[in-house]
Order: structure tokens, then C-alpha cells, then sequence
């Protein structure tokens, strides 16, 4: 049966291409509405100046540009989105609103009482699955349970890939996008501004559907050494894609599929990529099948964990989050995080581990600084690095693994070009003195005009004794 009006609600899909809810609704209605609620449950709290809040600000400037070229816009709102998503559905007369899943818990619930309210009044909500390739029950285990170890899930995936290319085939719009309802006249976006918040000193750019091709072709040009640069932090070896995937600027099928190609032709870079996609769909599904652990350690007993608290323990929390921590390398993490609300996956792992190995605080207090700052932020995937990390999550690194953060900063930044961009105080330190300014010998420290404590802060703690007392502090668990 045709709808006669119908309403696609964006959310995290930001695009036209290749839009599963859009492909739908425009194929079973006469007309369809476009609409995107700034939704003031996410927003309460965020800076005036958030990052992404512009982000996804210029890339609904797109997107509405994008769908007058087709005679067609975009409807914003800005309030509670239950309750603006529910209202519009009944002003436009839309028996239908279409909408991709979302399977983060807050999410989960909102839609669940968008789906009710509706419902009483005669609507119905459509959902479908548009940012994964695969979501809850379509890759488990032999046994038919959820997999818990990501290697068997990546090889799992990849089997029913292979069996089912379908998946990512695309969802086609242009065809029928006469049925999109016309632009009334003059209508236009609200400013930033009149959402309550201002452009930030520095955005994330480009922005976008454009912006994530722009990004997409330059990766392209140097995907082929993307496994073996990708853990040095001072090259562009990153596709910089991950907010895009976050806010849906571009179709995880296209990626695949392209992917896909290039790893069956062996393209190293392409496969390890593609693994990378494969972790961020693992980690959706266990926030998807274990809901708790975004307050809880996904091991239980891990909950039972005795982290360090109390005013010494906030004051080395806080000086882990400005950078002031007296280990370049994960000082210089931070003034990147900071400064540019993005950080390098090797970086997010050596910062974790400092803070819960090194400083002995709980993971939930790094997970929740990272998700005020990261551009990307998901909470999946932080929730699933973070927990793997500290040892507390599903196959995490074993708990008596304990990053050396100098040996870190030898390996991953040997000639210390990421530190000395992100800490210019440092850059006059020859040689293996950037990694541990403490230890430089007084004639390097005289030639690079540095002195420790004044110049540069002393390591807040001691690693080989941080090590003892992490190791005692889980190998209490066993006793």
C-alpha cells in the first residue's frame, strides 16, 4: 500500500546517497518529507562553541543545498526530538516516519516512546539498518550466541559477507526523488547562533557529504601503506573518516564495497582498513547485546576493581587531561585532543593506559573526558577502547599488559616529530631526550633551553612503581 505523506527523520545518516530509511520512504509515498531535530537531551551540557555541533550544522547546510537541487528541503527543529519528531509527523499528516536504527541505549529507549506515541496516534515508525553492514543476530557464533572475542567475529563476518553480498549493495534515491515534498518559499535553515551556540576558533573540516569524499580520495592515495604507517602518529596515515562514519556523511556499504575490491586484489592497506571497520561493527554489537557496559566493565569482576580516588587522585586526573602529566608523549596526545578534538588511534590507547595503569583511575573517568572532547566520539567504540585498555572489557588486552610510555614514544614517534609539534617547548631536545626530558643529561638540557619543572613538568609518577601497583591491584581480584 502507497503512503500518501511520509516523514525520513535523519539522524546519524547525513547524506542522500545510498540512505536506507530515504530509499524506502520514497519508494512506498506519494510524498515525503525531509526533517533533522537538534535535540536538546544531547545538546544540554555541550559548549557554545562545540565542534560538533557545527560539524553537524554545515553538513545540514549540505544536505538541504543538496535536496533543492532536487526541488526539495529540509526541515530543522530544535527541541526535545520525541516530542518535535511526534509534532511534525502530525503537522505534515505523515502516517509514517522513517528513520535508520540507532543502537545506543538512550537512543534505543527515545525511540522506543517516539514508536508508542506515534502508534496512539494512528503513525507507525519504520526503522532500518543503514550504519552497519550487520547488527544484532546476523553474525553469532556456532553455538548461536554473541561472539565475544573479535577475531572469530571478523572471520565470521567476512564468511556471511561472502555469502551474502547483498548487504551491501546500495540503497538507491536519486530514482524517486520526485516524491520528496517541494520547498516552500522562503524557507531556511536556523543559524547556528539561534540554536544557542557559535562557529568554534578552529572546526572540524571538511564537512559534509563532500567533505567525506574529499577526505575519502585523499586516503585513497595512500591506503596501500596504510598497515604499516598507521600506528605512527606524525604521518598522515588516517583516513580522518571516523566523524563522518559518526554523523553518516557517507554510506559504510560504499566503503566496504570498495574495500572489498581492493583487499580481494591484495591490497594490504585495504584489508587492515577494512578490519579497522569490522572492530567499530564488533563494538556496536556489544553495547547492542550488553547494554551495561556503558557504566559497567563488560568482565564483572572487573567491577570490582579498587581505582584510586580522593584529592590526590583528582589532581592527577586533572593534569592527565591538560597535558601536564611529565611524559611527552602522552602529554602532546592530550594537547592534540584538546586542541583539535581528535586523536590518533595508537594515542587514544597509550593515553588509556597511562591514565588506569600509570595513575591507577577508573576507565569510566577517561571514557567520559574523551567523550566531551573527541570529534568522533561514539560511544561504542570509546566505550570498547576504553575498556580494552584497562583490561576491564571484552578481549582486552590482559591486565598485567602495561604500556611503558617511553617505550611507546620511542616506537610509535622515534624521532619525536609528533611531540615537538604539539609541545614546542620540547623541540629543542636532541635526540632520546624528547622521550624523557628527565633524564636528559645538563648539556642537552642547557642547548634546548629547557629546564624540567619550570619548562616542562616532572613525570607525575613513576612507571616502574605505577607497574607494581597495578599489578597488585588486579592480582587482588584473584586472592
Amino acid at each position: 500500500m502507497t503512503l500518501r505523506n511520509s516523514l525520513v527523520w535523519f539522524r546519524r545518516d547525513l547524506r542522500l546517497d545510498d540512505h536506507t530509511a530515504l530509499h524506502h520512504a520514497l519508494r512506498s509515498s506519494d510524498r515525503v518529507y525531509c526533517a533533522f531535530v537538534f535535540d536538546t537531551d544531547i545538546l544540554a551540557g555541550l559548549p557554545r562553541d562545540d565542534r560538533r555541533v557545527q560539524f553537524i550544522h554545515a553538513s545540514l547546510q549540505e544536505l538541504d543545498k543538496r535536496l533543492r537541487e532536487w526541488g526539495a528541503y529540509l526541515i530543522v527543529r530544535h527541541g526535545r526530538a520525541a516530542d518535535e519528531i511526534v509534532d511534525l509527523a502530525a503537522e505534515l499528516e505523515a502516517e509514517s516516519v522513517f528513520a535508520n536504527h540507532d543502537y545506543e541505549p538512550g537512543a534505543i529507549a527515545r525511540d522506543r516512546e517516539v514508536q508508542q506515541r506515534l502508534r496512539e496516534a494512528g503513525r507507525s515508525l519504520q526503522s532500518f539498518k543503514d550504519q552497519v553492514v550487520f547488527e544484532k543476530d546476523e553474525v553469532l557464533t556456532l553455538a548461536g550466541g554473541p561472539f565475544s572475542v573479535f577475531t572469530p567475529y571478523k572471520n565470521a563476518w567476512l564468511k556471511r559477507l561472502a555469502a551474502h553480498p547483498e548487504a551491501i549493495e546500495a540503497f538507491e534515491t536519486a530514482p524517486w526523488a520526485k516524491s520528496l515534498a517541494p520547498a516552500p518559499a522562503g524557507h531556511a535553515l536556523p543559524a547556528l547562533e539561534a540554536l544557542g551556540f557559535v562557529p568554534h576558533a578552529a572546526p572540524i573540516a571538511p564537512s559534509g557529504m563532500s567533505g567525506a569524499l574529499q577526505l575519502l580520495d585523499a586516503f585513497l592515495q595512500r591506503i596501500d601503506d596504510y598497515r604499516t604507517a598507521r600506528d605512527f602518529p606524525a604521518l598522515d596515515s588516517t583516513s580522518r573518516l571516523s566523524v563522518h562514519l559518526r554523523f553518516g556523511t557517507l554510506s559504510i556499504r560504499s566503503l566496504v564495497r570498495l574495500l572489498r575490491e581492493r583487499a580481494d586484489n591484495g591490497k594490504d592497506g585495504a584489508a587492515t582498513w577494512l578490519s579497522e571497520l569490522i572492530w567499530r561493527e564488533f563494538y556496536m554489537m556489544i553495547l547492542q547485546r550488553h547494554p551495561r557496559v556503558a557504566t559497567q566493565s563488560f568482565k564483572a569482576a572487573f567491577d570490582k576493581v579498587r581505582w584510586e580516588e580522593g584529592p590526590e587522585a583528582d589532581a592527577a586526573f586533572t593534569a592527565w587531561c591538560e597535558g601536564r602529566t611529565g611524559y611527552p608523549l602522552v602529554d602532546a596526545a592530550m594537547a592534540q585532543l584538546n586542541e583539535s578534538g581528535f586523536m590518533h588511534n595508537r594515542l587514544r590507547m597509550v593515553t588509556a593506559s597511562f591514565l588506569t595503569k600509570d595513575l591507577g583511575i577508573s576507565w569510566l573517568r577517561g571514557e567520559r573526558y574523551f567523550a566531551a572532547r573527541l570529534n568522533d566520539y561514539e560511544l561504542s567504540s570509546n566505550n570498547g577502547g576504553w575498556q580494552w585498555a584497562a583490561s576491564t572489557g571484552c578481549d582486552a588486552q590482559p591486565w598485567f599488559r602495561i604500556f611503558n610510555p617511553v617505550t611507546q614514544s620511542k616506537r610509535f614517534d622515534p624521532d619525536g616529530a609528533f611531540i615537538r609539534h604539539w609541545l614546542p617547548q620540547l623541540a629543542g631536545l636532541e635526540g632520546p631526550a624528547i622521550h624523557a626530558p628527565w633524564l636528559a643529561k645538563p648539556a642537552v638540557l642547557e642547548r634546548a633551553g629547557l629546564v624540567p619543572g619550570r619548562d616542562y613538568p616532572l613525570p607525575i609518577v613513576d612507571h616502574e612503581q605505577a607497574r607494581e601497583r597495578t599489578l597488585a591491584r588486579f592480582g587482588a581480584l584473584r586472592e
